[in-house]
């Protein structure tokens, strides 16, 4: 059933190689296409930060309504992600690809020529549809068709995450000197750029055996929720991404206020692309340094747990930290590279817990943990608003506090991602799946 999965996408070498002597940067051209176009992808989450407070500005928006462009992205991405095996197993997964590319260029240009916020948070919805296609079969497709293995494979699209969500910032504040418009436009501009790569580089959506690749039932992704390593890690991870998009999405307000505090008023768009983007250079280098080295001497479990439990300290102390520029800006940096090892940890754990087909997989757990972030924006807005600005790192420590409770209750259920494998997994994922036909 895996091994069928894992060849649903093609690259120039044999897929998923498990030679453990091959280097992570030794790849077919395919997996580097999907990689770029992964980065790109991945920009459009840490786009818009630097420009929020000059949209709530220039747009007459509050920030809880301009906090709502992560809302409408994240909550359209989640929902259609449980749809995207379906879909790519029918289609291919080429097809799927370019489906969403071709979505994300066309909504974000149209989000550049937006003349008022809601306008923008529709767009932004259009968008998240695109990424949805792309971004849960673009990770089943690096997966699938990379040498080395699904460890190796797995860092590379987190280092892709990483790369993405650094360069958005720092993109976002360039063009966003210019115009809060800039970002959109330049978003459609790379993204019209990896959709070439793609047509170029990565093969048709057919098995490297030439095989059509087995189409996946409707209701496979709903069907994985059942399974209680699936269900378990999908909740932990849907309250971990609630913590996440709280630091993502409100941190620029406070960092913003801190600066002009203390006059700093030329700050701006720029400055925070400049902050955003250290943080994402930690999110990049832990995701792939970070996370091998402690799953190796801890586990992932444990792993998951102790970085859980720091991180959850870190939004703590960041609410007491508002008013401190320095302060809020270390703890943003330091942040990165905590939520750059349970990236990775998080996403290795979705693949290794059961025996279900990869893209089945990735769609389950990218759905689940995308709500999660989509609610973070709309509780932050209402909390800074109604309570005090540091009140929403004290919500979003609670949620991770949660999802360490999570992990623990369900301690037995996640063995699994540590390599103890119940001999009968396979059988199980085949009825589960109907045999994913």
């Amino acid at each position: 059933m895996r091994a069928s999965a894992d060849n649903e996408t093609t690259g120039d070498e044999t897929p998923g190689d498990p030679g453990a002597g091959t280097s992570i940067l030794r790849q077919p051209r395919a997996v580097w296409a999907v990689a770029f176009a992964a980065v790109i992808a991945f920009m459009g989450i840490g786009l818009v930060d630097p420009i929020l407070p000059a949209i709530s500005a220039e747009l007459d928006a509050s920030p809880a309504q301009s906090m709502l462009l992560f809302t409408s992205y994240l909550f359209i991405t989640g929902g259609m992600m449980f749809f995207t095996s379906f879909l790519s197993s029918r289609i291919g997964a080429k097809t799927t690809l370019l489906i969403g590319l071709v979505l994300i260029v066309a909504f974000a240009a149209l989000a550049g020529f937006s003349g008022s916020v809601d306008q923008i948070i529709g767009f932004r919805a259009g968008w998240g549809l695109g990424n949805a296609l792309f971004i849960s079969t673009a990770l089943s497709t690096i997966v699938g068709a990379a040498s080395g293995g699904a460890e190796k494979a797995i860092i590379l699209y987190e280092a892709a995450l990483g790369v993405g969500i650094a360069t958005g910032p720092l993109l976002g504040g360039l063009l966003g000197g210019i115009s809060w418009r800039g970002p959109f436009f330049g978003t459609a501009v790379l993204m019209a750029i990896g959709f070439i790569a793609i047509i170029v580089l990565l093969p048709g959506g057919t098995s490297s055996t030439g095989a059509a690749a087995e189409p996946i039932r409707l209701s496979a992704t709903f069907r994985a929720l059942a399974r209680p390593g699936v269900a378990i890690l999908g909740v932990s991870a849907l309250l971990y991404n609630f913590g996440f998009f709280i630091l993502l999405a409100y941190s620029p307000f406070p960092v913003e206020a801190a600066a002009a505090k203390l006059g700093m008023e030329d700050f701006g768009a720029m400055g925070l692309g400049y902050v955003f983007f250290g943080w994402g250079i930690c999110v990049a280098i832990t995701s792939v340094f970070g996370a091998p080295v402690l799953t190796k001497r801890m586990g992932r479990r444990r792993s998951l747990i102790v970085t859980l439990v720091a991180l959850a300290v870190l939004l703590g102390v960041m609410s007491f930290l508002v008013e401190s520029l320095a302060g809020i800006v270390v703890c943003i940096i330091v942040a990165g590279m905590l939520l750059g090892v349970l990236n990775t940890v998080f996403t290795e754990s979705a693949m290794e817990v059961s025996d279900l087909p990869r893209p089945v997989a990735s769609g389950t757990y990218s759905g689940v943990r995308f709500i999660g972030g989509a609610v973070a924006p709309i509780v932050a807005g209402a909390v800074s608003e109604s309570i005090s600005a540091g009140s929403p790192y004290l919500f979003g420590a609670g949620a991770v506090l949660l999802s360490v409770v999570v992990i623990s209750l369900g301690w037995k259920a996640l063995r699994r991602v540590d390599g103890h494998i119940d001999e009968t997994s396979v059988d199980e994922a085949y009825a589960l799946t109907g045999g994913a036909a």
